[in-house]
């Protein structure tokens, strides 16, 4: 940890609440609200985000343990904590639809043909999914949609589990330092095709994506490696500056 991080946290014994403030930028299929939390008043140069699907919620945890650990009025870039709340609780990779949110992107490669994905442990992709009625037909999309629009981010990491590496096709420098800084592979793909996904999405737009995969590790040892790189995340101490949308 560097002394520039050091001085944006709080104590250990006053980690245990998300003292951050949140503001709700739309409704889940089943009405849970859908909050992002620090400043949203101007144009962000990173946002992160966690819990495109629900059955990855150690990237909520992990995500939550880092924010806690920074005092109120310090996070520089904004945070949504879990995108897909209604999948969070149910334990399921989809929202309450049966929607994979991470395939119904307006793209030009969306297709309203079923997906099939590896559950975790399983070898073959088997468990059938849907990709919405029409891109962008769940209200999850279309708030975190209308979000982006408003804050105009220079980049986006996504956190996901659990394929233990960094995935840019561009090879930013931001996804470069977050591979380094974390110990992960950088990659150009995960070596699959995701039609209608979120990163074929911000690549349309210009947008810098970094889908940050967490490895597939006990809690302690996620916390350990990947908290104090999206503490520093969290409060702008990485090198440089994100490069302006293309």
């Amino acid at each position: 940890m560097t002394d520039e991080t050091r001085k944006f946290l709080v104590p250990l014994a006053e980690r245990g609440e998300l003292r951050h403030e949140a503001t709700t930028y739309g409704r889940s299929a089943s009405e849970l609200p859908l909050h992002v939390y620090g400043p949203v008043d101007q144009e962000a140069e990173i946002l992160l985000m966690a819990s495109v699907h629900g059955d990855e919620s150690d990237t909520t945890v992990v995500l939550s343990d880092a924010m806690r650990s920074i005092r109120p009025g310090a996070i520089r870039n904004p945070v949504v904590l879990c995108v897909n709340p209604d999948g969070v609780l149910r334990g399921t990779r989809c929202n309450v639809r049966g929607v994979d949110l991470n395939r119904n992107l307006p793209t030009a490669n969306w297709s309203p043909q079923p997906l099939r994905y590896r559950g975790h442990g399983q070898d073959k992709q088997e468990i059938v999914l849907g990709t919405g009625s029409a891109p962008a037909s769940e209200p999850e999309t279309q708030a975190l949609l209308e979000l982006i629009g408003r804050l105009r981010p220079r980049a986006v990491v996504s956190l996901h589990a659990p394929l233990a590496c960094v995935e840019d096709p561009q090879s930013s420098p931001l996804a470069g330092w977050i591979a380094q800084e974390s110990g992960l592979p950088l990659v150009p793909d995960v070596g699959y095709e995701t039609p209608g996904s979120f990163g074929t999405w911000c690549a349309e737009q210009g947008i810098t994506i970094v889908t940050w995969e967490l490895p597939a590790e006990p809690l302690p040892a996620l916390l350990a490696s990947h908290v104090p790189v999206l503490q520093k995340l969290l409060t702008g101490c990485y090198p440089g500056r994100v490069a302006p949308r293309g």
